[in-house]
């Protein structure tokens, strides 16, 4: 298969310590875990990896069984068929509905106690329960000793689970097992009834210990597909099993093999749930695996059980409104509202209309009451961006709300109390603020109970990467183009800038990128110019695209000119789709000296 979202060394998975990571090889394309792209990352059961157009599922070993003593010893040995019965399915009475059954006393016995079992078998919803409810039940229907369950993987015969039972003891105690026997029932479906294993096998040591005298074993069987097996034996000699019994013994392998399927699947239902929620232990849609994101996402998980009120710094774009949603969903108050405000879109008055509600006829316009964020929050999280902006005024009220936890609407008198929590963010230097007059150091003391700082973009190079990976698969969806990813240039020159407006400036040039883009790249003709112009000092890129730059514009100005003006025959000469021509002009301020046709 070729595919060129791949790199030649993508990913690793290792294995250490009993676990598995995965490891991205520095792929120019990403390495995606469950939709996220990751750097290094350990693998839990059933995550989802995503290399390149192909998707990959992480599987471990579901059964605990196998880190225990099976409960089965196989015995190796050779079946004659002396005195075998072999049934099956189309041949089970049990298995025809609409057919009448004999009426027999034994019928009618065998009848109830599939009902019986059925009824048991209904209620359970854990794995070794089942199965010795199962057995028992089994135990006392037929005249047998001992049994077991098999479980196996779909078309193989590859052990995932065993159990057994003693009648006498009650115990789980190992019960040997013809290997032939079982091989039989799994790949061919049928039940089989040997009445003498003394003249039915050759070689079969365990069972001649055992003093095995016959034996049942029937399939389980889910529709047609055969997940495992159940057998019972006697060394009874005066215990006579007939072909009676193995119909029984189908019948019940039929009804305990959907039950079991059940539980097995509520049971990976279960422990993928457990899984998720210890993966989401700390839930957030932030990207990033440096040791500064590290160091937030423990600060967050700290933060997030408490009820203080939380201060989030950090320069504009940083993710603030992100990682006060993460506080607020790894709450206590997660079922409840998350109400966010942009304190600084909102002149005074319409601020605190939004932030406190008003009643009708408070001001001109107000023709009913409104409830305000203060209440839509209650109960839950009230976050106020660019807390630094709050006129003096709201400050106050501001003030009184974090002391007392009640306001009033505008236009009322009556007092309404809130259980919320506040969380605010800034960009501002509130320390200099306060010196300024600009912001109450009373009002800055309750907002930064706890303070929380992100880092910019710059300061966590690492992450550029897997942000790339993110919105290049975000924007490729949402404009329903392939994109695989981006070319070494563009990525070098990503990783080189500064970043000013941080992650919002990074989406903004992979969006751009995306949308304006021809090929399933991105290149350095896709970003913007500002971006690739501006480059560190000691860097020796700036120079060389300096030049290909000028390149760029004498190859069209030429190609234009040839054209005598005409863009679609110039892109036409210069071997590019138009409407890049166009993007090119643009982005290399040729407007001025061009015209079109």
């Amino acid at each position: 298969m070729k595919d060129h979202s791949l790199s030649r060394r993508h990913c690793l998975i290792k294995k250490e310590n009993n676990a598995f990571r995965i490891v991205d090889l520095e792929s120019f394309n990403g390495t995606f875990v469950n939709a996220r792209p990751v750097g290094e990352q350990s693998l839990k059961h059933g995550d989802q990896i995503t290399v390149g157009s192909v998707l990959f599922l992480f599987m471990e070993d579901e059964v605990e069984a196998g880190e225990r003593k099976s409960a089965v010893e196989f015995s190796d040995d050779e079946l004659v068929k002396h005195s075998t019965i072999r049934l099956e399915k189309k041949d089970a009475i049990y298995f025809k509905p609409g057919v009448a059954l004999p009426a027999e006393a034994r019928i009618a016995r065998d009848l109830e106690a599939l009902l019986k079992l059925s009824t048991s078998l209904s209620r359970l919803r854990e794995l070794t329960a089942l199965q010795r409810v199962l057995l028992e039940s089994v135990l006392n229907a037929i005249p047998v000793e001992r049994g077991a369950i098999l479980l196996v993987k779909e078309n193989s015969d590859e052990l995932l689970a065993s159990y057994s039972l003693d009648k006498k003891s009650q115990t789980e105690l190992p019960v040997a097992i013809s290997r032939s026997v079982g091989k039989k029932v799994l790949s061919e479906g049928a039940a089989i009834l040997c009445t003498d294993t003394t003249r039915d096998f050759r070689s079969a040591e365990s069972l001649v210990a055992d003093r095995v005298g016959s034996l049942l074993c029937a399939p389980l069987m889910a529709g047609e597909r055969v997940i495992g097996l159940i057998y019972f034996d006697t060394s009874n000699p005066a215990v006579v099993l007939d072909e009676g019994h193995l119909q029984l013994l189908m019948a019940i392998g039929g009804i305990a093999a959907v039950a079991i399927e059940n539980v097995q699947h509520a049971e990976w239902l279960q422990s993928e749930n457990q899984r998720l929620q210890e993966e989401i232990n700390l839930e957030h849609n932030m990207i990033g695996e440096s040791p500064r994101m590290r160091e937030v996402f423990r600060s967050i998980e700290k933060i997030a059980p408490a009820d203080a009120t939380v201060l989030i710094r950090g320069e504009s774009g940083t993710g603030k409104e992100l990682v006060a949603h993460a506080i607020h969903t790894n709450s206590p108050r997660a079922a409840k509202q998350f109400v966010a405000i942009n304190c600084a879109v909102l002149s005074e008055t319409l601020l605190e209309s939004e932030l406190f509600g008003y009643e009708k006829g408070a001001f001109t316009g107000a023709v009913a009451q409104k409830r305000g964020r203060l209440e839509i929050a209650d109960g839950g999280t009230l976050f106020l961006d660019e807390v630094g902006e709050l006129t003096p005024a709201t400050q106050s009220k501001l003030l009184r709300v974090l002391q007392e936890r009640e306001f009033e609407r505008l236009g009322s008198t009556r007092t309404i109390s809130v259980d919320v929590r506040v969380i605010a963010a800034t960009n501002r230097n509130l320390e200099e603020a306060i010196k300024d007059g600009a912001f109450r150091q009373d009002l800055y003391y309750r907002l930064n109970v706890i303070s929380l700082t992100l880092p910019a973009l710059r300061e966590r190079r690492e992450d550029i990467p897997l942000l790339v990976y993110y919105f290049v698969a975000k924007f490729s969806k949402k404009c329903k183009r392939l994109v695989s990813g981006l070319s070494p240039e563009a990525r070098n020159c990503l990783l080189a800038y500064d970043w000013p407006g941080n992650v919002r400036e990074l989406e903004n040039a992979i969006e751009r990128a995306v949308v304006l883009g021809n090929s399933d790249v991105i290149t350095l003709d896709d970003l913007p110019e500002s971006l690739v112009a501006t480059r560190a000092p000691a860097d020796s890129l700036p120079n060389y695209h300096e030049a290909v730059n000028e390149m760029k514009k004498q190859f069209i100005l030429r190609a234009i000119e040839e054209a005598n003006g005409n863009y679609t025959d110039a892109a036409k000469r210069l071997g590019i789709h138009p409407t890049n021509l166009h993007r090119l002009i643009r982005t290399l301020g040729l407007r001025g000296l061009v015209k079109p046709l």
